[in-house]
């Protein structure tokens, strides 16, 4: 342990953790004066700005000018958690919940206003009544020299029918443009007609979140229009009517200040016009020309049907404004499905969807595609703030894992972190780097204090966005381009035909018989002294008590060795392992041990069978699941996931989830498999559970196989339930409670009895339907992976299997069992009522039925 008092002291504890961070040495004696003084001072050279009609925040330098490498800011953290302690958290800790919903802008539902694009209708009249806020209005106009009031707003101030008569808008505002009543009480829409239309100058009315538009709104367009022909926006939404009224309004020029309709034009001082969601069904409009727009350099045209246009007449009416060099569009969309083949059409454009044209000529269709409309979170208005957090924290958790020197920790620790931290958007071009960072006050792990550091990659200027990548590091080869749908909408087209593609092929699998040869008899039948067996685990040398086998010291004298340790080409040679002797496992097992490989396995053979849940190596066929995902979403199907590593027991690490920003970013902690979740398992009295088989492999060609006559239920400790916080209770979703909570075990014949009752099925049936399917999973095996067989290998393998509501057998995962021992004399001891010696009975029968080919206790598959 040493103590930081000097700069060499920081440099001698952190050395490791600074080279991992990637930042440049030169920074390092600054970053130590920063840590030391505990001086957050980035303050000073940014400031947060909201961005996305207030739904995101970015960062922006207020430094005249900063150079690369010249400063490193110190970054705090604002919630450090391990997932499963989320909820938990966000309920206990005393304003967490409130900052975090604040920080991630989900803490207010008037963005709905703004997101409907009722431009700067502010709220000026706090709580005043519609008629005061009427006179306001009224002297205002008078004061200001204007002919009446033009611009109104009359939002949330329970206006009902009988109200809106009353006030008489027609009268005291004969000349009105604009009419906002969002938000207010009124029911009969011939009531709302009949008044308003006698304002004949109307060219905006917003009347979203009135009971009269939920009760006639397939009609309603039609109406207004009858009632009101000058109206180019209803509702946020472009009229068949739409010109430069509303043109000038999608771009700032008209609002409360300037109503706009004094006939003089302005659309020439545009330079960035944002129609995105106007529900613009024709493009081709005679205010919308480059004509009036001669100063447009900036469109933004996402989610416009368009469908009154082909893609040929939307790139001409484009191709004439002179200015544009910046074009945002749905992708695939009313332009087409192909960004190179726009950029072709408009070759005066810089950027399209963020991404300059330079770059994109460079990269895969996909990539441009997907680039760069922010996935934003959503909820509903009853939603609690808890449920929003975690929800939306995909977009802003960053993680790492813990270690020391004698292991590394197997849960990962997630952040997030501070306001101005969280405010750096993504870049494929950043102008930043981002890193977490363990000061070590003390010299050691227990006095570690977690801040990130931040620097600058690029010379910035002031105005300039602060960005960072996301995905610093991970390229192509590595998937960068799906995985960036954890932040931003993907163009859905793309993955589905990945994912079809996919499942035609795994469609296309035939399974064909593998190949049998003959048994070869053991040589061990023919020994008349005992059998010699080396073994490395204190189970087997204390329970394997037949006189047939005798435990020996020295591995070179040994007939059998049954160890913990991986037995290969290397291992043998440095121990001296023989060709002669038995060892307890097949080469190249990981195939059915390790869960990507096993899901592999299975569907090289079989393609996709009822009895493998739909299973993604994320690392591999990432594309594949996210179009999954989005077909599931489409066809309204349940889209719940279940996150599992592809080489870890006891659940470590394991996430279920709903959300597709969580089953890409949980990437992060290593390699995974996503299994569609069995989200309607059938259930013990109400609880989840699952069934541990024992299955004993004499040899893989032919197959000769066995299945314990008894097996292991393991039970959930709580009732099950789709609840969305339930997801984080280990105890409800996962029956691996001999390392967590209570031990929760029910002998086998006990269970069979109760289920029978309670479900009225008959066990035997589905038991055979079982049997059959673990049959059915090594002989996958035996046809895809020929190279496991091996004469002098016996294995005994735990398979974990879960019915699905109505009794149908599912695959979890096969699990290899080197301590056999613990498995049959503990973790089967429920099995036999607690009888350790019925275990041990068990334990030897194994040994006689793998070596000794007998079958007590066991049955052939």
């Amino acid at each position: 342990m040493v103590e930081i008092k000097s700069y060499a002291d920081f440099l001698k504890v952190h050395g490791i953790l600074l080279a991992g961070t990637g930042l440049p040495e030169s920074l390092y004696p600054q970053l130590f004066r920063k840590l030391s003084s505990e001086t957050f001072d980035a303050g000073e050279f940014f400031q947060i700005e909201p961005c996305q009609n207030g739904r995101q925040r970015k960062l922006v330098c207020t430094s005249d000018f900063i150079s690369k490498n010249s400063n490193v800011f110190l970054v705090d953290h604002a919630w450090t958690f391990r997932l499963p302690d989320a909820p938990k958290q966000l309920e206990e800790v005393p304003g967490l919940v409130e900052r975090m919903a604040s920080l991630m802008c989900v803490d207010a539902d008037c963005h709905e206003d703004d997101e409907d694009g009722n431009g700067d209708l502010d709220d000026n009249h706090g709580k005043m009544t519609a008629e005061e806020v009427l006179e306001s209005e009224i002297c205002r106009a008078k004061e200001m020299g204007n002919y009446g009031v033009k611009w109104l707003e009359l939002e949330e101030l329970d206006i009902d029918d009988d109200k809106l008569l009353a006030l008489d808008l027609p009268s005291k505002c004969p000349n009105l443009v604009a009419l906002s009543l969002l938000g207010n009480k009124i029911k009969n829409m011939e009531t709302v007609l009949d008044e308003i239309s006698k304002l004949k100058n109307l060219r905006a009315l917003w009347l979203n979140d009135n009971p009269a538009l939920e009760k006639c709104a397939t009609n309603m367009a039609e109406a207004v229009l009858q009632a009101f022909p000058k109206l180019e926006i209803f509702n946020s939404h472009f009229t068949c009517n739409y010109g430069e009224w509303a043109l000038g309004f999608c771009g700032e020029i008209y609002g409360q200040e300037n109503p706009g309709d004094d006939g003089e034009h302005q659309l020439q001082n545009i330079t960035t016009l944002d129609l995105s969601n106007r529900d613009i069904h024709n493009l081709n409009n005679k205010a919308f020309s480059s004509v009036n727009f001669t100063s447009l350099s900036h469109l933004n045209l996402r989610g416009n049907p368009m469908e009154e246009n082909s893609v040929h007449e939307l790139l001409e009416t484009l191709k004439k404004f002179p200015s544009l060099n910046s074009l945002e569009v749905d992708l695939p969309g009313p332009l087409g499905e192909s960004a190179i083949n726009i950029l072709d059409s408009l070759p005066n454009l810089f950027l399209l969807n963020g991404v300059k044209a330079t770059k994109i000529f460079d990269m895969d269709k996909h990539v441009v595609d997907s680039a760069l409309q922010p996935r934003l979170p959503e909820w509903n208005p009853d939603d609690p703030l808890a449920d929003r957090v975690l929800n939306a924290m995909w977009l802003y958790l960053m993680t790492y894992r813990l270690a020391d020197e004698e292991k590394i920790d197997e849960t990962s620790v997630w952040y997030v972190m501070d306001e101005l931290g969280s405010a750096l958007r993504h870049s494929d071009e950043p102008n930043f780097r981002i890193a977490p960072f363990l000061y070590m006050r003390d010299g050691n792990l227990s006095s570690a204090v977690s801040f990130s550091i931040l620097w600058p990659t690029q010379d910035v200027q002031k105005g300039d966005e602060c960005t960072r990548d996301f995905l610093l590091g991970i390229g192509e080869d590595k998937q960068r381009s799906a995985r960036l749908t954890a932040w931003f909408h993907t163009p859905k087209s793309y993955f589905i035909k990945g994912y079809e593609k996919y499942l035609q092929k795994l469609q296309s699998k035939r399974f064909s018989s593998p190949t049998i040869g003959a048994l070869e008899p053991s040589s061990l039948l023919c020994n008349q002294n005992p059998v010699r067996v080396y073994t490395d685990i204190p189970h087997v040398q204390d329970f394997l008590t037949r006189p047939e086998f005798a435990i020996t010291n020295e591995p070179k004298e040994a007939d059998i060795l049954w160890t913990s340790m991986q037995v290969d080409e290397e291992t043998k040679k440095a121990v001296g392992i023989r060709d002669d002797q038995y060892v307890n496992q097949f080469p190249h097992e990981a195939c059915l041990v390790m869960k990507h490989h096993l899901a592999e396995t299975v569907q090289e053979a079989y393609g996709a069978p009822d009895w493998l849940q739909p299973t993604y190596d994320l690392e591999k066929h990432l594309t594949e699941l996210i179009g999954d995902y989005y077909v599931r979403d489409r066809e309204r199907l349940d889209n719940l996931w279940i996150l599992k590593p592809w080489n870890m027991a006891r659940t470590i690490d394991t996430t279920i989830t709903s959300n597709l920003s969580a089953i890409i970013r949980l990437m992060e902690t290593g390699p995974k498999i996503s299994q569609k979740y069995i989200e309607h398992p059938s259930l013990f009295k109400g609880k989840k559970f699952d069934l541990r088989y024992i299955v004993l492999v004499r040899s893989m060609n032919p197959l000769e196989i066995f299945l314990a006559d008894v097996f292991w239920v393991r039970l959930a400790n709580n009732a099950y339930s789709l609840d969305k916080r339930s997801l984080y209770e280990y105890e409800t979703h996962f029956t691996v409670m001999n390392y967590r909570g209570v031990l929760n075990h029910v002998q086998t014949q006990d269970f069979v009895r109760e289920f029978e009752q309670e479900h009225q099925v008959n066990w035997s049936d589905v038991h055979e339907r079982i049997r059959n399917m673990i049959r059915s999973v090594f002989e996958a095996a035996v046809a895809v992976h020929p190279e496991m067989h091996s004469p002098k290998s016996r294995a005994i393998y735990g398979v974990d299997v879960m019915l699905d509501s109505s009794f149908c057998p599912k695959l979890l995962e096969v699990t290899y069992c080197p301590d056999c021992s613990r498995a049959c004399t503990y973790d089967m001891k429920p099995v036999f009522g607690g009888e350790e010696m019925k275990g041990r009975d068990f334990f030897n029968s194994v040994f006689g039925c793998l070596f000794l080919n007998e079958t007590t206790h066991v049955t052939p598959l």
